[in-house]
């Protein structure tokens, strides 16, 4: 599990004093607040069939859907941050769980696929509050001595939701239908909203930034802007005016946000942090682990639903282990052991490797293997690869970083893992969708679309072998892309380990 490293322990937030004997539980109050907004970035992958029939929802719909909440949410990450200091933590917990509850509540209830977009688009809101303050809050209640260990389980927390949402999907959809995985929000959030309000005491820095509200609307729109021209390319056409003014005006944003950025005296991305080879590199691999990671699991679940034919429980249970790989070698400490073995920059070479090999394996399995076994080894390839790269990143981020701004980091890392899932469905779905059109001359905005205007049983198996080609396209496209960006990060982490100290090691906070 992430942890930060020794060297770099994020500073006190609050005077030494006896330990709140109330802590533990305090911890496990927010990570269950957290783990709902986890779970929200993958639990919508196994509902894109049903979405599809009930909603009338097109590909670029359902990407939408799923986006809106994660490009939110990651563009108010650092903002969130920087206003829980300044106008108290519990205070900011507080509006994040009745803003996430609001968002939660209208998509249980939403008729159409803009409606439903939108209430995404208020969940993730609340989720960018909850994500930085239930990180601050852990934080401040726990001494030194225990910091580590406290921020280790935040961090499982949230490799196990962002893994295993397809898997609670499923279990919801297999009962309920589909607002279930909305409303299913509410009681963790009526819980939270009390425990919080009795258990966590308010907190503030010592010395508050001004919020970068500028910032935050223009990162927001740049990252929008250009998902949007994206998810345009296969249904308007790559030259339509949509991807150009989209693309356009996600540029112009970028460029806008970086001159603000360097302007601005309390900035919530610091440019001069790229100038350090250790952060550029950590922070490029944390984005193609996440964008690999977030695509494949998106096409996956279309993969075991539309080609092989599983219900949403069943493909569900067979995305876990990916899940249970990724527990299992954080827990017991082996992805720290090894960290310290190879060294960061060794540790991330391997772990995007291995990912990368995973998700080749899936994309073939159906060609190479017979059932489910070569699913299997793509997937538990890619937990161990991200239980061994997520880490590494994590702690090469922190480090390069000065004390006083662990903040900071901890902020870009969050942002970057939120933008790198929401670009690699985006991107990877926008394969997909090309890739089909291409191959299937009845292939309409989707799947089901398609095999209801095939006439013959012939063609309808013509136009499920070229989905599942196209889906193949897609996790190929996302194996070379987390490769290359692997080999990259780990060439640029090494290149500024030997420059400089080596970056410390992973530290096991069982």
């Amino acid at each position: 599990m992430t942890a930060t490293p020794a060297a770099e322990q994020p500073p006190a937030l609050a005077p030494a004093g006896p330990r709140d004997p109330r802590r533990w539980l305090i911890l496990g109050v927010i990570c269950l607040a957290q783990l709902v907004v986890i779970l929200d970035n993958t639990i919508l992958n196994v509902a894109v069939p049903t979405l599809t029939s009930d909603l009338g929802a097109t590909t670029a719909d359902i990407q939408w859907i799923i986006n809106a909440y994660v490009l939110v949410q990651a563009g108010l990450l650092l903002t969130a941050g920087a206003a829980a200091d300044r106008y108290g933590r519990r205070r900011l917990l507080l509006t994040g769980l009745a803003v996430f509850g609001a968002g939660s509540l209208a998509a249980g209830l939403a008729q159409s696929a803009a409606q439903l977009t939108a209430a995404r688009a208020g969940m993730g809101v609340g989720g960018a509050l909850l994500l930085t303050t239930t990180l601050a809050v852990a934080v401040q209640v726990f001494d030194e001595d225990e910091r580590v260990r406290a921020i280790g389980i935040w961090a499982a927390v949230n490799a196990l939701g962002f893994a295993a949402g397809p898997l609670v999907g499923g279990v919801l959809l297999d009962h309920f239908w589909w607002g279930a995985l909305f409303l299913v929000n509410l009681p963790v959030v009526a819980l939270g909203l009390c425990a919080v309000a009795l258990l966590v005491p308010e907190s503030r820095a010592e010395r508050s930034h001004r919020p970068d509200l500028l910032g935050a609307l223009l990162s927001t729109l740049a990252m929008t802007a250009l998902v949007y021209a994206v998810v345009s390319g296969p249904e308007h056409g790559w030259t339509s005016p949509y991807v150009r003014v989209g693309a356009a005006a996600g540029a112009l944003a970028l460029v806008a946000f970086v001159g603000w950025e360097r302007r601005f005296p309390d900035p919530m991305l610091d440019m001069g942090f790229f100038r350090d080879r250790t952060f550029t590199g950590a922070v490029f691999g944390a984005l193609l682990i996440t964008f690999g990671s977030g695509g494949a699991l998106y096409l996956l679940t279309q993969q075991l639903q539309f080609v092989l034919g599983y219900g949403p429980l069943e493909a569900g249970l067979r995305t876990a282990p990916f899940a249970l790989t990724v527990v299992l070698l954080n827990f017991t400490g082996v992805s720290a052991w090894l960290s310290a073995r190879l060294g960061i920059p060794g540790a991330v070479a391997l772990g995007m490797t291995l990912l990368a090999c995973g998700l080749a394996a899936v994309a073939v399995a159906g060609r190479v293997v017979d059932g489910y076994g070569g699913l299997l080894t793509g997937l538990v390839l890619m937990g161990v690869g991200c239980a061994f790269a997520n880490p590494a990143m994590a702690v090469a981020v922190l480090g390069s970083i000065p004390r006083e701004k662990a903040g900071a980091g901890a902020g870009i890392e969050g942002t970057v893992t939120e933008f790198g899932s929401g670009l690699g469905v985006a991107v990877l779905g926008a394969v997909l969708s090309a890739r089909f059109s291409a191959l299937a001359p009845l292939a309409a905005a989707s799947l089901p679309a398609a095999l209801a205007a095939a006439d013959s049983a012939a063609e309808r198996r013509t136009v499920t072998r070229a989905f599942g080609s196209a889906l193949e396209t897609g996790q190929l496209v996302g194996a070379a892309a987390v490769l290359t960006g692997g080999l990259v990060a780990a060439t640029l982490l090494h290149r500024a380990a030997r420059g400089t100290a080596p970056v410390a090691a992973v530290t096991d906070p069982a």
